[in-house]
Order: structure tokens, then sequence, then C-alpha cells
């Protein structure tokens, strides 16, 4: 049975979202499909289509099981479920040609070391690119904490049981016992962020 959201908000940057393609999101074909035609008639050339910048909150007694998460970084490091334990954790789902993805990496710098000394951790998941073009984006934008690279989509399937990544950027809050606490899907909004962070942290 689903979660129940207990507040769901539509955050101003509701247009920045980007979602992936049917074969990387697992979501239903047709429905992808159409919205892609739709903006191949429209002729920008886009190969996602828009998110809705929706803001969601899981209460702690209606989050699912800790997420099973396996993969590796781009540097080669191995990351299992027991990294998850303990702390809390901000999962955001990106690759170099998204524009919001762009436009977010500075914040999410800036919470990343705004939020470091709580033990929040932060990681990136890469649904794309090659190492090369992961590394140019982080110092591009100066981030400083590591991705996946999920290519393979691993991540992605290891989450999309328990709240579907349904845009890209899509950025989770994982809490403290490794259970998804709140999603934002689409660019984020810098305060609304450290204020779901605050929360997971404070539990």
């Amino acid at each position: 049975m689903p979660n129940s959201p207990i507040s769901s908000r539509r955050s101003v940057l509701a247009a920045g979202g980007l979602a992936l393609t049917a074969l990387t999101l697992g979501l239903s074909a047709c429905a992808q499909e159409d919205a892609l035609a739709k903006q191949a008639r429209a002729g920008d050339n886009k190969n996602y289509v828009a998110g809705d910048g929706s803001v969601t909150e899981f209460a702690a007694t209606d989050r699912k099981s800790a997420v099973d998460i396996e993969g590796k970084l781009f540097d080669g490091t191995a990351v299992t479920a027991k990294d998850f334990l303990g702390k809390v954790t901000v999962l955001n789902f990106w690759f170099a040609a998204c524009a919001p993805c762009r436009v977010e990496a500075p914040s999410l710098e800036a919470l990343h070391q705004e939020f470091k000394s709580k033990g929040v951790q932060f990681f990136g998941v890469n649904l794309r690119d090659e190492k090369a073009t992961a590394d140019a984006f982080d110092k591009t934008f100066g981030l400083t904490y590591p991705s996946f690279n999920d290519k393979d989509g691993a991540v992605l399937l290891a989450v999309s049981g328990l709240v579907p990544p349904g845009a890209v950027p899509t950025t989770l809050v994982v809490d403290k016992q490794g259970r998804v606490a709140s999603r934002v899907l689409g660019e984020i909004q810098k305060g609304t962020l450290k204020a779901l962070i605050q929360s997971a942290v404070a539990e």
C-alpha cells in the first residue's frame, strides 16, 4: 500500500524539473511517449519532460522499510545500505546536461557544507554520464560530495519501489533508519530542502 503523504506543496520553481525517459524511470511507456511526442512537436529537441516541482513529506509512522542500496561511486568506492544507518542522507539524482541540475548545484553544495558537521551525508546519483563528464560538472560547480555512477540504474531501482524519483533532478532525504523521509520532485529551493534536512536531523 503506498505511503500517505502528510503534506504536499508546490515549489515556486516547479517548471525547473526535468523527467527521465520511460526507459530510465521504468514508468508507463505510453504516458512518457505521449509527453515526449508533445515536446517533439514543440520543436525544442528535449529528450525529457517537465517535472511538477512538488515537495512531499512522509510521516515517520508511514515510511516503508530502509532503502536497500548497493552501488559504486565514480571513485570506485562501494556504498551499501549499512552506510545510511545512523545518518541523515541526501540523494540527488542528476546528469550533466540537465539544466535545472546545473542551477541547483551550488545550493546543494552549500547545504552539504552547512550540514556535514551535523552528520548529514550527501550523494549525487548520476544516471547517464561517463566519469570525465561527471568530474567536469563537479569541478565547474565546486561540488565536494561524491556521486554514484548509476548508468545501470541500480540505485534508481533500489528506491523506485519506495518513492519513485519521477523527475531529474529529484532529491530524496533519507532518515537515520535508512527510510525515505521526503522528496523534492524537480529543482530544489534551498530553503525548502534545508527545512526538510533539519526535520530529519531533529528526529
